[in-house]
């Protein structure tokens, strides 16, 4: 690799996995992303870190499987930041110039955006983004960006994103533990949004819900703007927990029945489908369920969930102003009948996002609404490059041999209950025409 190219690294800290991505730039000005790593997440509860020692080990391993396949050692990474802690407020400032003939510059935009850091915050909470909606010049309202005008009074209306101090601490001393430094954090579903929406859903108005493994993320914009961000305190973990208590499985059988024969609307499943689930435990007899029966399960929890983001879509004042409707990310967005579900609960136009505008190497896997954020923090990071015309700094040696990829970050398939039983799987999983 050509150690003068430039580079970007970005860690997407979940719930269930953490993620480490290598993105470049191309010649041709293209993201290209040349690498990936996945590992299960330690230290972390609903989008948080809270044991930062814990996770960074994890931060650490996969850091340097991620390096050793890429070749690319860096040292700076743009990290991801949610969790209910987040809250948005708006506020307003204004510059009044001594020339109103003179064309109004990048510097008094700059002015404005600056004088949002001295707005007084609740204790214990930091400014994370500054986010201008719109400005007024001379009275002249809803102008996108006042640079080239001319006119003597300036006023800028902003939104300003806030997270826990103590959260961002603890960010900060997972990523310093594992050995790197954090240029910049990003919101999360600012970098989402970056990576799955187009310009039109964002200008109609549109609601990103990004479904993570223990939070779920909702992000409302409208006009190109973020009016409202909020964090339901459950994902996909809830459902795999429902699926435990209900069918009587262990938390790792039933997150994989849930993924591989989980469906979303119960109506659409077999009736008389029979799931087998295989065991590894010498004298027990495979355990059947109904896949109906476990359509109703996932169904049931899920409604509750839209449920709770049509709250925040109320709350956002955009109801029925989302003219491009949801669109779905996060890895729980890969449930099946998901989409069919949603619009029959909200009545909107409803989507699943995949990441978009990038090169992805041959990285197939990486086209997936798992890897959203991820993606997304690379397209933040590049842009934050050019912003302060910035470069950071790598090391490039020849990358290990393609037999050590995943060995430490787990980028390969999981290995799972039923891989350890393929000697016999085809057996276990022929399924009986009807057991009713």
């Amino acid at each position: 690799m050509d150690a003068t190219s430039q580079y970007v690294a970005a860690i997407d800290v979940g719930t269930t996995k953490i993620a480490v991505l290598l993105g470049k730039r191309a010649k041709t000005g293209d993201m290209e992303i040349v690498g990936l790593a996945c590992s299960s997440s330690k230290g972390i509860r609903r989008g948080e870190v809270l044991n930062p020692e814990e996770a960074a080990v994890v931060v650490k391993a996969t850091v340097a499987d991620l390096q050793n396949r890429t070749g690319v050692y860096f040292t700076e990474v743009f990290a991801g930041i949610a969790g209910q802690h987040i809250s948005i407020l708006s506020n307003r400032s204004y510059i009044n110039r001594r020339n109103a003939d003179e064309s109004i510059s990048a510097d008094d935009v700059n002015r404005l955006k600056a004088d949002m850091h001295h707005i007084q915050l609740e204790e214990g909470k930091k400014i994370i983004h500054i986010l201008p909606r719109d400005y007024v010049v001379d009275g002249e309202t809803d102008i996108a960006n006042p640079v080239g005008m001319t006119g003597k009074r300036i006023e800028g209306n902003f939104n300003i994103v806030t997270g826990s101090n103590a959260s961002l601490k603890r960010i900060d001393k997972c990523i310093r533990q594992a050995g790197l430094s954090v240029r910049e954090v990003i919101l999360e579903p600012l970098a989402s949004s970056d990576a799955v929406l187009y310009d039109e859903e964002r200008e109609t108005g549109v609601a990103l819900v990004d479904i993570g493994g223990g939070t779920t993320d909702v992000a409302v914009f409208r006009n190109n703007v973020l009016v409202h961000s909020a964090v339901i305190p459950f994902g996909g973990n809830v459902i795999t927990k429902d699926v435990k208590d209900a069918c009587g499985l262990s938390e790792q059988v039933a997150e994989e029945v849930k993924v591989r024969f989980g469906m979303a609307l119960a109506n659409e499943t077999d009736e008389n489908k029979v799931i087998v689930i295989p065991t590894k435990i010498p004298g027990r007899q495979p355990k059947e369920i109904l896949s109906r029966q476990l359509a109703h399960i996932i169904q049931a929890r899920m409604e509750e969930i839209i449920d709770a983001i049509l709250f925040h879509i109320e709350n956002s004042g955009c109801s029925g102003k989302l003219g491009s409707g949801i669109v779905i990310t996060g890895g729980g967005a890969m449930l099946a009948c998901l989409q069919e579900l949603f619009h029959l609960r909200t009545g909107m136009e409803v989507r699943i996002g995949l990441p978009v505008n990038y090169r992805a190497c041959g990285m197939e896997n990486i086209n997936d609404p798992r890897h959203a954020t991820g993606v997304g923090l690379l397209m933040k990071g590049f842009a934050h490059m050019d912003e302060h015309q910035w470069a950071t700094t790598v090391r490039t040696v020849e990358a290990a041999p393609p037999d050590t990829i995943g060995k430490t970050g787990k980028t390969e398939k999981p290995v799972t209950i039923w891989d350890k039983l393929k000697d016999n799987i085809e057996k276990i999983f022929s399924e009986p025409e009807s057991k009713m």
